[in-house]
């Protein structure tokens, strides 16, 4: 089950590829911080990699070390199919060994095989054999490491997945779609006027947007694989906001065209708009929670602007933020338990998550610009856009209990609007 998995993710990978322009200026990654608790694992170089267009255990160690949920130890050279000493390996501090081995096949792939021994225990974890083209080396290192970090941490691996953002580079806006750790960058639409609110379709395959290319703003959807664009909300006034459901059936909007901004429904092809909400005050910004019954929302009804709930179908709404007179931005996890959102305090506007079973907050970052708040599919992290060392336009990821956080920086132009992909499968 796990080997058909891998083949559809790297087959979304590369109709994805194929459909967009790839561009060079790579993303940064930067690391500060780490978890509570580090497992030590060594991991070794695969045998035969350099035949591989990259070195794919460099990549597994990468992905590992930028989770802050590892030590990673060099383990030299070693096959998959080599006879392994746990009793030195554990004496070394090593919990977990990774072991591979790379080889052409006649077809022009290469066949990618590992194992993850426990040491402890003496005994095999897990074991994959992956066969990818030339191009698709990187996403064959990803899945490995999600298969490494699900099976020593308990819970799904995000490295497979990617991150659709805005780079400004000139006049120039582009919607940019990169993997998680800012390489394999491409373009999916370059526009002189600005584009803003990327949102993941739930199946990875297309994107929600909002473009000013005919000088005021409309709701797009873009088909990664095909490239083909769809006008889902091109109202009088603005049209922003857009959040899909779960089921990808429906897109959540914010619309001023009948005056105050207030949310919308509408179909992932522009059909069947229904308004939600009918107030006198500015509704906006709606996400769909993950069970789909709820949608997230912002709204000045109170006097400022704070979260609100209300049935994904509208009607009564209920105020969800209370600490502080201006919360924004609402995310919520994966699993529906967390609320994340950027809240102005003492000046600053910073990222705070919220336990929505106990209603216990949590200040995320230092910075003080923070906008566009992003799960990470499995729950574990928040992409966010800030501002640093007096820099607009730099990319930030934190982990949900504040220890781990990396910084994403490009050389060319300014980052913004991040949003998270899916799994790929």
């Amino acid at each position: 089950m796990i080997k058909k998995l891998l083949v559809r993710a790297v087959a979304v990978a590369a109709l994805l590829t194929g459909a967009m322009t790839q561009v060079h200026a790579q993303l940064r990654v930067e690391i500060a911080g780490v978890g509570a608790q580090q497992i030590p694992i060594a991991v070794a170089g695969f045998a035969d990699e350099g035949i591989a267009p990259q070195q794919v255990s460099a990549i597994i160690k990468a992905d590992l070390e930028r989770s802050g949920m590892f030590k990673v130890m060099d383990a030299g050279v070693m096959s998959d199919a080599a006879q392994i000493n746990y009793g030195e390996w554990k004496s070394r501090g090593a919990e977990a060994l990774v072991v591979g081995s790379v080889q052409r096949l006649a077809d022009g792939r290469f066949d990618v095989r590992y194992r993850l021994l426990d040491t402890l225990k003496s005994s095999q974890l897990s074991a994959l054999a992956l066969a990818a083209q030339p191009q698709f080396t990187r996403v064959t290192g990803h899945k490995i490491a999600d298969d490494i970090y699900e099976k020593l941490v308990g819970v799904r691996g995000a490295f497979a997945t990617r991150v659709a953002y805005v780079t400004k580079v000139g006049n120039e806006y582009r919607l940019e779609v990169a993997d998680a750790d800012g390489e394999g960058v491409n373009v999916a639409l370059r526009s002189n006027e600005p584009i803003i609110s990327p949102a993941w379709s739930p199946d990875g395959t297309r994107v929600a947007y909002v473009s000013f290319e005919n000088k005021k703003p409309v709701v797009y959807v873009q088909n990664l694989v095909t490239r083909q664009r769809t006008v889902v909300a091109n109202f009088k006034g603005s049209n922003s906001a857009p959040s899909w459901s779960p089921d990808g059936s429906r897109i959540a909007i914010a619309l001023a065209r009948n005056g105050l901004t207030q949310v919308y429904t509408v179909n992932a092809d522009g059909s069947n708009l229904q308004r939600l909400t009918n107030t006198d005050g500015i509704d906006t910004e709606p996400q769909f929670s993950a069970d789909g019954k709820s949608i997230y929302f912002t709204s000045d009804r109170s006097g400022g602007p704070q979260i609100y709930r209300m049935p994904a179908s509208g009607g009564n709404a209920q105020r969800v933020t209370f600490n502080g007179s201006y919360n924004i931005s609402p995310r919520i996890s994966p699993d529906g338990k967390s609320l994340a959102y950027i809240s102005r305090r003492d000046g600053r506007f910073q990222l705070y998550v919220l336990d929505l079973s106990n209603n216990q907050e949590l200040r995320l970052s230092d910075t003080t610009k923070d906008e566009s708040p992003s799960f990470s599919p499995n729950g574990k992290y928040i992409m966010y856009a800030t501002e640093s060392g007096g820099r607009r336009g730099t990319l930030a990821v934190v982990s949900v209990d504040g220890r781990i956080k990396q910084r994403v920086t490009t050389q060319a132009g300014d980052i913004r609007e991040p949003n998270w992909g899916p799994f790929m499968n």
